[in-house]
């Protein structure tokens, strides 16, 4: 039954089609040679068509071999382009917190995030996950630095109004997670120089989405993600950056509309 499901999901997915052709042809000209169905001249062009099939698919395979090898030759030179590790979107970040029970983000104003994120952050804190999140503080000059930073210097008031639909969002969470102590909110005094996305980032099958950001450009950020096993020490570096940008920020209270949560 394995085999039979393995042939299907090949003849379905159009993988190894010579391999199964040849091994057709093969079956039907041993059962014609066997049963004297057809005369030798016919047997014989037929094997050597098949033969020819077969060195086709030697060869295809070798291609592929050979086009893979010079690939990690390329990689072993440094010559990687940057469009196998950067992108500029996080297009499983919704599937992965849904399977989260730690979820912690940074970032200036979070608005897109947020918006995107806020259901399931919402489904996750009720099923018991550990949610923290960090944003500019609205206090501060970080909105003026963000707004020097961005292709708006002279209006840090644009920044504000972003931030303001992402703080009520936040407000909005925390309030009906209660004083659990399930979402965290942390208020920055400064523009953090990268944005975090760590889900279960203590754990063997965490992640880590690292948003690099631009300077005056609305050409869009840069993306690129991090691994346990696959980027060890860039993995443990993150990691440790969100706990030290998280110890600067000032935790939200009652000030600001939010309930009290013991800090840690």
């Amino acid at each position: 039954m394995r085999l039979l499901r393995r042939v299907r999901d090949d003849l379905s997915a159009g993988q190894n089609l010579e391999i199964y052709v040849t091994a057709l042809l093969s079956l039907t000209l041993a059962v014609l040679g066997a049963f004297n169905w057809a005369s030798d001249d016919v047997l014989s062009a037929a094997t050597l068509a098949t033969l020819a099939l077969l060195a086709g698919s030697l060869l295809g395979s070798r291609r592929q071999v050979a086009d893979l090898a010079a690939r990690v030759r390329a990689g072993g030179r440094g010559n990687i382009s940057a469009e196998d590790f950067l992108s500029g979107d996080k297009p499983e970040v919704l599937q992965q917190v849904r399977e989260a029970q730690d979820i912690r983000v940074m970032g200036v104003t979070l608005g897109r995030t947020l918006r995107n994120l806020v259901d399931e952050l919402e489904r996750r804190a009720a099923a018991g996950a550990v949610i923290r999140i960090a944003v500019i503080d609205p206090h501060t000059t970080a909105p003026v630095e963000a707004a020097r930073r961005s292709t708006l210097p002279d209006r840090p008031e644009v920044y504000l109004n972003r931030l303001r639909p992402s703080v009520d969002l936040l407000r909005e969470l925390a309030d009906r997670a209660g004083p659990s102590g399930r979402i965290e909110v942390r208020f920055l005094p400064f523009v953090p120089a990268f944005g975090l996305v760590l889900l279960d980032a203590g754990r063997s099958r965490g992640v880590i989405h690292v948003d690099v950001y631009s300077h005056s450009s609305a050409s869009g950020d840069a993306v690129f993600t991090l691994r346990p096993g696959r980027d060890g020490h860039w993995y443990e570096h993150y990691q440790a950056e969100f706990e030290r940008v998280w110890e600067a920020g000032r935790p939200a209270d009652a000030s600001d509309g939010f309930p009290t949560v013991p800090s840690g």
